[in-house]
């Protein structure tokens, strides 16, 4: 039986990292087998595409490079990490997947969403999530949680208008495919959060 594909999605200091744990602890109870993964990143190559995209002491890269090198990270992990696991059975369950480009590089960057559109379809194929979980908090709220970890990435270094343009690039993207993303409200206190979390991961086992 093909395995079902979880992403998780949100703005900067939203908690995905605490929480994906929190995820694949739920899936694990509920018998399945779960491969964890993140983007970009994934595989030995997207990591070190990873690497190049979050450092700050590079290179200025231009908006067009930035997006090719995630679809190029993208299309590696696809290939050799996610495809793999799901046609084996096992549930992924994905730290940011492309509804992350949509936000970062279409809304944030205002770049042509026909673009990622196709490069969409070019690496992916019929490859979609079957469900996103977008945790969404305010962004003065997110980035006051990032600047207390110390050292900021590349992208953690920029202007306050560019993440509010990423949450509403998000936030459109949940309003627009309702079926698939559900959003859940990631100002809370941890405790509520994951509430919310338990209840969409066992509606969407369960139905």
């Amino acid at each position: 039986m093909q395995g079902k594909f979880i992403t998780l999605e949100g703005g900067e200091g939203c908690g995905k990292s605490t929480n994906i744990k929190f995820i694949e602890q739920l899936l694990l109870t509920e018998g399945f087998s779960v491969v964890l993964t993140r983007e970009p990143g994934g595989t030995i190559l997207a990591e070190n595409i990873r690497q190049l995209l979050l450092d700050k002491e590079q290179e200025k890269i231009s908006e067009q490079t930035e997006l090719l090198m995630m679809f190029a990270a993208r299309a590696q992990h696809i290939k050799h990490v996610i495809q793999p696991a799901l046609d084996q059975g096992s549930w992924v369950l994905c730290d940011r997947f492309t509804d992350s480009s949509y936000a970062y590089q279409g809304y944030g960057r205002n770049m042509d969403r026909s673009a990622i559109q196709w490069l969409e379809s070019f690496s992916q194929n019929k490859l979609r999530p079957d469900l996103t979980l977008l945790l969404d908090a305010p962004v003065d709220l997110g980035m006051a949680r990032v600047q207390k970890r110390g050292q900021l990435d590349r992208f953690e270094c920029e202007k306050m208008e560019f993440f509010n343009k990423v949450r509403t690039g998000f936030l459109e993207i949940a309003k627009q495919q309702p079926e698939r993303v559900k959003v859940v409200d990631a100002a809370q206190e941890l405790p509520a959060v994951q509430e919310s979390i338990t209840q969409l991961i066992q509606n969407f086992i369960h139905g």
